[in-house]
């Protein structure tokens, strides 16, 4: 019996794929309780959980940051926080959330595991972090992604939306 084999792949890009489909089911359940609830879009969009945080809406983007974002950047050999405005409707944070899944759906399991030794460096203002793409990927990379990811369903259930921890997990990867 070979021990199995465990990839870059395999650690970072089915995670990804099931939370973040999981979040956009979130959006379609944010979005329902506005419309059949009438709350505004505006205000779950901009809702946060302490008045130093960032909104729903930048924890959304920043789930899309942290994932293709990531790889993008990895093969780049650079990451830095994107500093552009995040999407101010739930049309937008979909498209950027089902962007996502797309993008990291096309990924040969190959060429996500040709990045384990890369050089990857986070930038950030003067700062300047090394690492090797499996390292950034595993320590910087996927702790962000899932921070952003609870985040954003502590701010929905903050809010009133009716979730529980199934919405937050979406489909596992049971054995068949």
């Amino acid at each position: 019996d070979e021990p199995m084999s465990f990839s870059l792949y395999d650690a970072t890009i089915p995670s990804n794929l099931q939370i973040l489909r999981a979040l956009d089911a979130l959006l379609d359940k944010a979005e329902a309780f506005c419309t059949d609830g009438g709350h505004q879009p505006d205000a779950i969009l901009g809702a946060k959980l302490a008045d130093d945080m960032l909104p729903f809406g930048y924890q959304v983007k920043s789930c899309v940051a942290h994932s293709v974002g990531a790889i993008e950047a990895t093969r780049a050999g650079s990451f830095s926080p994107d500093r552009t405005p995040w999407p101010d409707s739930f049309a937008g944070l979909h498209a950027a959330v089902r962007g996502a899944i797309a993008a990291l759906e096309q990924l040969a399991p190959a060429d996500v595991d040709a990045l384990v030794d890369s050089d990857t460096e986070f930038r950030f203002g003067e700062t300047a972090m090394p690492f090797t793409g499996a390292n950034f990927l595993l320590s910087f990379a996927q702790p962000n992604f899932y921070f952003h990811a609870t985040t954003a369903y502590a701010i929905l259930r903050a809010q009133g939306v009716t979730i529980g921890k199934r919405d937050f997990l979406g489909l596992p990867r049971m054995k068949r």
